[in-house]
């Protein structure tokens, strides 16, 4: 009988809902090409079992062709899907202290990113995850930044009167707070709604930003640098009870090749951001840095909008917060 998987970078693994045999065939899902340093983390993980010979195949189904992106997570949890790497906020509706993990400024870079995964903060996120016989030990973050149409955007107080494309809805509330009218879009339309007048800024990841060839329709960008307000975290997720069905060999491989395919994430989730820069840079845009008293003024914002709602919405919210910024 084939069994039925969830994990995350480093293995997610963890606790589950019933027990199998054996599993030699596992099927990982997720949305985007074999390009994308999300699916080269995933091959990472599938290389290394395959070299360990134990017995244990992960198949990779990438571009969204098993599942729908925001449909990923519920199979995970039911055990109908074994693997996927997925931005965890969208499963935010079944778990709302997921949208914690996309959330402005909670997170300053990918050092921090990292801090902030090792931290209880974390663990009190994988507890939320073994309700859904799913727990995190490997992780991922994003990084993203701004573009203006017409100038550059570092603090509040440039996307004033601006029409704002922002990615997510916690981005959408510290916006609207520093007077920025919001137009909710794919990522995959901000080129045309920027071509067309509809948008004169936007925010999004900084792979988005160059696979979209934003840099053609804009005057300057903002990208993630020492400090960002835009990070995401997508894990590799697992689940537990596939995880505890394998053999200790296949586990011992799975751990490994997972391990690795973290700290390849954080290498070069880094290097994406700066090869962003120079694509931009290339194309004539100009390039402007958020300081870190410009980082401070978003936060503060995002506390009066974004934060204030989160807690509003979710019993534990400002526990969870509190963890949250309570790394330094």
């Amino acid at each position: 009988m084939k069994s039925r998987i969830l994990g995350t970078v480093a293995v997610l693994g963890l606790l589950g809902m019933g027990s199998i045999a054996q599993a030699t065939e596992l099927r990982l899902s997720h949305q985007w090409s074999n390009k994308d340093v999300r699916h080269q983390v995933a091959q990472i993980v599938a290389d290394g079992v395959a070299a360990a010979n134990v017995d244990l195949e992960i198949k990779i189904f990438g571009s969204k062709s098993l599942f729908k992106p925001r449909e990923q997570y519920r199979p995970l949890s039911r055990g109908q899907l074994d693997m996927a790497v997925l931005p965890l906020s969208y499963a935010g509706g079944q778990q709302p202290a997921y949208n914690l993990t996309l959330m402005p400024g909670l997170v300053k870079n990918h050092d921090h990113a990292a801090r902030l995964s090792a931290s209880p903060f974390m663990k009190a996120l994988e507890a939320k995850m073994a309700e859904d016989a799913d727990r995190g030990r490997g992780h991922g973050y994003l990084a993203g930044g701004f573009v203006g149409k017409d100038k550059g955007i570092t603090k509040p107080a440039d996307v004033k009167g601006l029409q704002t494309r922002a990615a997510g809805k916690a981005f959408e509330q510290m916006l609207a707070g520093a007077g920025a009218s919001i137009t909710s879009m794919a990522s995959s339309e901000i080129y045309n709604a920027m071509q067309t007048g509809i948008l004169n800024a936007a925010n999004t990841s900084s792979s988005s930003f160059v696979s979209y060839r934003i840099y053609e329709q804009v005057k300057c960008y903002t990208p993630a640098g020492d400090v960002a307000l835009w990070f995401m975290y997508q894990p590799l997720l697992m689940n537990k009870s596939t995880f505890d069905g394998l053999n200790a060999a296949q586990q011992a491989a799975l751990l490994s090749a997972s391990a690795k395919a973290q700290a390849y994430y954080l290498e070069e989730a880094k290097k994406q951001d700066a090869a962003s820069v120079e694509v931009f840079r290339k194309a004539g845009v100009e390039i402007a840095s958020m300081t870190a008293a410009d980082f401070a003024e978003w936060r503060a914002l995002a506390q009066e909008t974004s934060y204030k709602a989160f807690v509003a919405d979710v019993p534990d919210g400002q526990a969870l917060l509190d963890m949250a910024l309570a790394v330094e």
